[in-house]
């Protein structure tokens, strides 16, 4: 009687042991959701290899990534709770924490905070070389996509082509398509030219150099300048960027930020930021746009950072 007395015992502290166990490894278990873009865009091999990164450094980390429309998207999940990073284009997180309707944000997403600038986007306009376009003036009465709808692609374009005199109305036809889409679109001479956001050498406009004759149209200037918005930064876009552009193209760049929330707690976010700057040959490995990544550009952000960040760049002495 002793005996099964004693393995009932046992049997019911190995059983309540086993539970403890499950429950401490649940209560420790750190889900992150990064927020990315679509598939062909280069927010999502950088969200592809931040989680990685995170799976393999952050104790208990349980890191997927969902593609979106990316950063209107991306913010607006991120101010309801459903992701714990993105990446979003700065003049869209500027937008969000100001509440600019016409940017797309009627309401302030006062939960957002940032982790760091991260590479700049290029706003590259690709027109096939049938088309006949060589300048901005040219794209009036063509068929153009300008990026899903209300994405930071899309945000762009209404603002380079607002300082360049021109609205959606100067053309033939306006798709609202993600950039895969619009270079299959382009491919079956559907389009003549689509306008992506992206980094330099984005796999959509690779591919589609391979496929047809392309010319990228220049954005001077004096067009990013009257933009009127300090996100907007003059840039140029390298020779040899993609297949058959010989010489430098002027455009507009516009910093991409990682962005997370307040409800994420400060030890996490601390750790996305730290592992993310440790094991930055993964970012570029993924993409070549994350070597533009630099810790000391880490805090030109257009919000508050969040506590966790600071305090990494605080200890890494990019912050006093």
């Amino acid at each position: 009687m002793q005996i099964k007395t004693l393995a009932k015992i046992f049997a019911v502290a190995t059983a309540a042991a086993a539970f403890a166990s499950g429950a401490a490894h649940a209560q420790s278990t750190q889900f992150i959701n990064v927020l990315t873009g679509g598939t062909s865009g280069v927010y999502y091999p950088l969200g592809t290899a931040l989680s990685t990164i995170y799976n393999k450094t952050i104790p208990g980390a349980k890191a997927t990534v969902q593609s979106t429309k990316a950063s209107a998207e991306n913010l607006n999940l991120l101010e309801a709770g459903r992701g714990e990073i993105a990446l979003a284009l700065g003049d869209a997180v500027a937008n969000a924490w100001a509440g600019n309707a016409e940017g797309g944000f009627p309401k302030k997403l006062t939960k957002l905070r940032a982790i760091s600038a991260t590479y700049s986007n290029y706003i590259q306009i690709v027109a096939n070389a049938d088309a006949g376009i060589k300048t901005v003036a040219d794209l009036k009465g063509k068929r153009i996509s300008v990026g899903a709808p209300k994405s930071g692609t899309e945000l762009n374009a209404r603002a380079v082509l607002k300082a360049a005199g021109l609205t959606y109305k100067d053309f033939d036809k306006v798709e609202y398509l993600p950039f895969g889409e619009s270079v299959e679109l382009m491919k079956n001479r559907q389009l003549d030219v689509t306008l992506q956001s992206a980094g330099l050498g984005v796999a959509s406009i690779r591919d589609l150099a391979t496929s047809i004759k392309i010319v990228v149209v220049p954005i001077p200037a004096d067009v990013v300048k009257k933009v009127g918005d300090p996100a907007y930064m003059a840039a140029m876009i390298p020779a040899g960027t993609y297949e058959g552009q010989s010489a430098d193209v002027a455009t507009a760049a516009i910093s991409n930020i990682l962005v997370s929330h307040s409800g994420v707690s400060n030890e996490l976010a601390y750790q996305m930021t730290k592992q993310m700057y440790g094991n930055l040959d993964t970012m570029v490995a993924a993409h070549k746009a994350a070597t533009a990544i630099k810790l000391q550009n880490a805090a030109n952000v257009p919000i508050p950072l969040h506590p966790g960040a600071e305090k990494f760049y605080k200890e890494a002495g990019v912050l006093k």
